[in-house]
């Protein structure tokens, strides 16, 4: 996105050291990443970087504002409410399209938020190794507000253990070695030597919770990260939802974040949101209207996992097909922006910003980031297939 940044990378690029970044970032945790990496990183200059953050800034306003709850008090399912809610999330993200608008310039567009965390560990490792392979240039950072990798590990650190010690903090998921995203659940590990736990190990006694160490010792669970989403829940065995069940219980437990956020903070905010690089929303049953230009549209479900269900194309008939209009939105369709020359075609950018709340904060900060490339109709790896210059990446940011 910095043409002369760009040119110089594409210039110095060869295959031998795009297989030796590889080689180093699979090093760490061998077979653990199971999604293509990109073969360049994403370079961002200031004046668009402070657009973003513009954008970030206005969605926090609404989420601290004193009636938030109230607004996003519809956003849980009913079925799906976990008691014991904190006061705020610990963690939101952020999804941006770069994009072009009506006057041809760039300018980001927010696709999605979660109030819910991403790979926060694996891009700590992936800034490493990819300043080990490529040139970063000097005043570019994948960090923001003056965060570097010890201050950024130290938050999130201590953002996820709370007052507890690291055995007594759990990483919580469901079958997590054989999870897509296992790469940044053992860099989390690492950085903060919290384990990795399965929800089928997880112990109950009255309303403690419990699960075995390498060594067999039973341990009590004071907190737990939680990276269960529930979408994915119902898609598992019967054996696995019935455990489940458990999540729904009164326990003695702290949750980071407490999982109904990850409803509070999501798709359901969009229609709330009131800035220029937000797209406008519309809870399909509020709307007055059908648009006459329904292209222009894309209709999400807001209880879905990993994109699925999403109709780019809209037609009437989809539309009319739908029998719970609560729980869809119409979203207005952005144009991405074939932003990253590449040496066949360009690709299309998506940036996700993280955000980290500190207990006691008033609101949440900017920290980090991850960038994904695509050259298929969506972002992800399904739209990818045997495509280069796509994949799993992180932006540079001008300082």
């Amino acid at each position: 996105m910095v043409p002369s940044i760009r040119q110089a990378f594409n210039q110095q690029f060869t295959t031998e050291q795009y297989k030796a970044y590889l080689e180093e970032l699979n090093s760490k945790f061998p077979g653990a990443i199971e999604f293509r990496v990109a073969e360049t990183p994403v370079f961002v200059d200031r004046d668009f970087k402070e657009k973003i953050l513009s954008a970030c800034e206005h969605i926090v306003d609404v989420i601290t504002q004193f009636n938030f709850k109230t607004l996003s008090s519809h956003a849980i399912p009913a079925d799906l409410r976990v008691p014991n809610e904190n006061d705020h999330t610990h963690f939101i993200a952020f999804d941006f399209g770069v994009c072009v608008n009506e006057d041809g310039e760039y300018e980001p567009q927010l696709i999605e938020m979660q109030g819910f965390p991403t790979l926060f560990g694996y891009q700590v490792w992936q800034d490493e190794v990819t300043r080990n392979h490529f040139q970063v240039p000097k005043g570019y950072s994948t960090y923001l507000n003056g965060f570097d990798r010890d201050r950024y590990l130290s938050l999130l650190k201590e953002i996820i253990l709370g007052k507890h010690q690291p055995e007594n903090v759990i990483l919580l998921e469901l079958l997590p070695h054989q999870q897509k995203t296992k790469i940044d659940f053992y860099c989390t590990s690492e950085y903060t030597g919290i384990p990795i736990v399965c929800l089928t190990e997880l112990q109950k006694e009255g309303n403690q919770l419990f699960y075995r160490n390498a060594a067999g010792k039973k341990i009590r669970v004071h907190r737990i990260y939680n990276r269960i989403i529930f979408d994915d829940l119902q898609q598992q065995s019967e054996d696995i939802r019935e455990k489940g069940k458990l999540m729904l219980e009164e326990l003695d437990v702290e949750w980071v974040p407490h999982p109904n956020w990850f409803y509070r903070i999501s798709k359901y905010t969009l229609p709330f949101i009131d800035h220029p690089y937000v797209p406008k929303t519309v809870f399909l049953s509020e709307l007055d209207e059908v648009p006459k230009h329904l292209d222009q549209y894309v209709l999400k479900p807001l209880f879905s996992f990993a994109g699925q269900g999403v109709v780019i194309d809209v037609t009437q008939a989809d539309i009319d097909k739908i029998t719970d209009p609560e729980n869809w939105i119409l979203q207005k369709k952005v144009q991405y922006a074939d932003v990253i020359d590449t040496p066949d075609t360009p690709a299309k950018v998506e940036l996700r910003i993280f955000y980290f709340w500190k207990e006691g904060e008033s609101r949440p900060i900017a920290t980090n980031n991850l960038a994904r490339l695509s050259k298929g109709k969506m972002i992800g790896v399904r739209y990818n297939k045997d495509k280069e210059w796509v994949g799993g990446s992180l932006a540079y940011f001008e300082e």
